[in-house]
């Protein structure tokens, strides 16, 4: 930020201005971009999830019509005599067998119509053999009703009865006209009639499931061939099972699902009535009869089923619109041919086309809600999503629209308020750089003002005469300027008594150093003396006075050692509570230092003697001298302090330590030096000072009066 520094006042004015504006125009538009998103997502989410539950409601409906139609059917005595008369009537074609050129006709019908169909859907050569009938009254009817069917594929329904005289054919062609018409009025793809040992006896289209057996048959691993066998299993009356879709190969592999229930007469059970579901009818309940945009959906959204496989079970909006654009995203996505393949075939997203969504996953374990995800082209969408209440199926349901659609508002307000900000940008840059002008002309005053005062001239006068802030600053100027020359002379003063601090806190030498600005004090000195001594009696004395009388009483003792110690030419370097510590010969070189440590500690006994006699107290002194070299200097950087260091310092707080109250021990240095002058003895305690034991002298009596002179 160096170079805001060098910027003028005004400048930065200006730039304040327009950042605060900026802040605020850019806030405030987010604010409402964010609150407009909100709110139109919150739509959005309310329209997707309303029209999801409709949906939801139809398909559940639907599917439970079917149901109980179905149910219904399978109870009307009308069908229940159609599966009686169909059961008894295919019995007797048994031992009947097709004309002789029959078998050919109806293998020729396999190979050039059913087979070729069926191989178009990837699942490999269908093998001609596990597809032909091998029952006669199987091949009888497929040949009659399919074979020689002049009716085309797919139409095959057309043919009320066969011109075969057979009883079969009466009842064909009495009941079926009936049948075709449930299915085209209900919309079913496909209705049967199964007997109870699994055969096919009757069906509307007549495709070449009819006469299969769905227990030995070809189609026996079919979802039909399963809920047949579930039905034909329980042998309950009076409800209906569904079977999920897949693949069915009588219909060319095409998306099948199938409605079972069993049919009674009384307690006896007779067959089981199926009907296909009808996928153009899932597909017109979800889609709206492709009506997309009368349900709220726009250009993009859809409504559609996903089952516990992932796959889709009505068809996708975008295969039906723009088939060719949907299945280049599929290309895109890395789809395998064989399923785009199939999907073209088929026209059919069903059980085709795979999403693996975080919608579906949540709503396949039972969840439901909405979000913003990628949806199965990799595209993002608002998502509302839930299960389907449907017995015997896992589908769930989403409800999606893209979000670029849905947040087609929000882009055309977010372009409108970047032109907006943009102007107030200009706008507020003008104004800006108008105001910093007046803003800055009476700061410029006051720096012309100071400029004289930096020369010297301590009369000078600002001369602004608002009432605003700056009139107040000019008016402190002024006032600033009066008292400039007392504040010098007060500052001045103030120096004389820091100096006089220094000094009476540290050493003569160390104070000067210190002024001089010198902040790493360090020094080494040799033949120096350390006088340690600890106050003994003290503690106990002071639990019986008030903390006044004790520091007064402490302060007393310590100011007599003071002038004891000036008077000797010892330094004091510190106290600690009740305990003193002095050197001689550290900033003042004495040839005697060791004689006047120990003079010194006599004049300290002599204090503490005469303050016991005059107070009553029974304090006493221990005292432990030694004589060497040290180190010394300034320690601390906001509360610093002169102390020293060294093997000298820690033998005299080792003697200090071991000395009994009232005593001077002193090191053996010590008592080399002075042993002709004192009478000494050797102290029989041991003196540890952590690298062993040391020897001791205790101080006996002076031989003669000595008196500590300068060197």
């Amino acid at each position: 930020m160096s170079w805001l520094n060098r910027l003028s006042i005004r400048s930065k004015l200006i730039i304040i201005l327009l950042t605060v504006s900026s802040v605020s125009i850019l806030v405030t538009a987010y604010l409402g971009y964010r609150s407009a998103r909100t709110n139109l997502t919150d739509r959005a989410f309310s329209q997707l999830t309303s029209l999801r539950a409709s949906k939801s409601y139809q398909i559940e409906a639907y599917i439970q019509t079917i149901r109980n139609h179905v149910q219904t059917l399978s109870e009307d005595p009308s069908v229940v005599a159609a599966m009686r008369d169909f059961n008894a009537t295919y019995g007797q074609l048994e031992t009947v067998a097709p004309p002789a050129d029959g078998k050919a006709t109806l293998t020729a019908y396999y190979q050039t119509e059913f087979l070729p169909r069926l191989a178009k859907t990837g699942q490999g050569t269908p093998v001609l053999g596990a597809f032909l009938p091998d029952t006669s009254a199987s091949s009888y009817l497929q040949y009659h009703y399919i074979a020689d069917n002049p009716n085309p594929v797919g139409q095959k329904d057309a043919l009320d009865q066969a011109n075969d005289g057979s009883a079969y054919s009466q009842v064909h062609g009495r009941l079926h006209p009936t049948f075709r018409n449930i299915i085209q009025n209900f919309g079913y793809y496909d209705m049967f009639l199964i007997n109870p040992q699994g055969t096919i006896v009757y069906t509307v289209y007549k495709e070449t499931d009819f006469t299969s057996n769905l227990t030995t048959g070809p189609y026996n691993e079919s979802n039909l061939a399963r809920l047949v066998a579930s039905v034909r299993g329980s042998r309950e009356q009076g409800y209906a099972q569904i079977v999920d879709f897949e693949a069915y190969g009588p219909s060319y592999g095409a998306p099948a699902a199938f409605i079972a229930a069993p049919i009674f007469d009384g307690s006896e059970f007779l067959g089981v009535l199926a009907v296909q579901v009808p996928v153009d009818e899932v597909n017109n309940v979800m889609t709206g009869n492709r009506n997309w945009q009368s349900d709220g959906l726009g250009e993009s959204g859809e409504t559609y089923l996903v089952g516990e496989d992932y796959l889709m079970r009505s068809v996708s909006r975008f295969l039906v619109e723009t088939p060719e654009e949907y299945l280049e995203t599929l290309e895109s996505l890395g789809t395998d041919d064989t399923t785009i393949n199939r999907i073209k075939q088929y026209d059919t997203s069903i059980l085709e086309q795979k999403v693996h969504t975080e919608a579906v996953e949540e709503a396949l374990t039972g969840q439901q809600g909405t979000q913003i995800i990628n949806d199965y082209r990799d595209i993002p969408v608002l998502s509302s999503y839930a299960p389907l209440t449907i017995e015997g199926l896992n589908w769930v349901i989403l409800s999606e629209i893209d979000l670029a659609e849905a947040y087609g508002p929000i882009y055309t307000f977010q372009r409108h308020m970047l032109i907006v900000a943009t102007l107030l940008m200009l706008l507020v840059t003008l104004l800006a750089m108008g105001l910093a002008h007046l803003f800055v002309k009476p700061i410029n005053q006051l720096i012309q003002s100071a400029r004289r005062v930096e020369g010297g001239q301590l009369d000078t006068i600002a001369l602004i005469e608002t009432d605003d802030e700056f009139g107040e600053l000019a008016r402190s100027f002024n006032a600033m300027v009066h008292s400039l020359r007392a504040q010098t002379n007060l500052v001045e003063e103030k120096n004389q008594e820091n100096e006089q601090l220094l000094l009476s806190i540290f050493p003569a030498a160390i104070a000067k150093r210190l002024k001089r600005g010198e902040k790493n004090i360090a020094e080494s000195a040799s033949n120096v003396s350390v006088l340690f001594s600890d106050l003994t009696g003290f503690s106990k004395l002071s639990d019986s006075l008030s903390a006044q009388e004790c520091v007064a009483l402490l302060n007393e003792l310590v100011t007599a050692f003071d002038e004891a110690a000036d008077r000797h030419g010892m330094e004091k370097i510190k106290t600690i509570g009740d305990s003193y510590m002095a050197v001689c010969g550290l900033s003042v070189p004495y040839l005697d230092h060791d004689k006047r440590a120990i003079d010194f500690a006599l004049d300290m006994l002599s204090v503490v003697r005469r303050f016991n006699h005059e107070r009553g107290f029974q304090l006493n002194v221990s005292v432990g001298i030694n004589s060497g070299d040290v180190v010394a200097g300034i320690v601390g950087s906001n509360k610093f302090i002169y102390d020293v260091w060294g093997d000298t310092i820690n033998i005299a707080s080792a003697l200090k330590t071991a000395c009994p109250p009232g005593a001077i021990l002193i090191s053996e240095d010590v008592y080399a030096r002075l042993g002709d002058i004192y009478d000494f003895k050797v102290f029989e305690a041991m003196v540890e000072n952590g690298k062993g034991p040391l020897k001791a002298w205790q101080l006996t009596a002076v031989r003669s009066v000595q008196t500590s002179e300068a060197q």
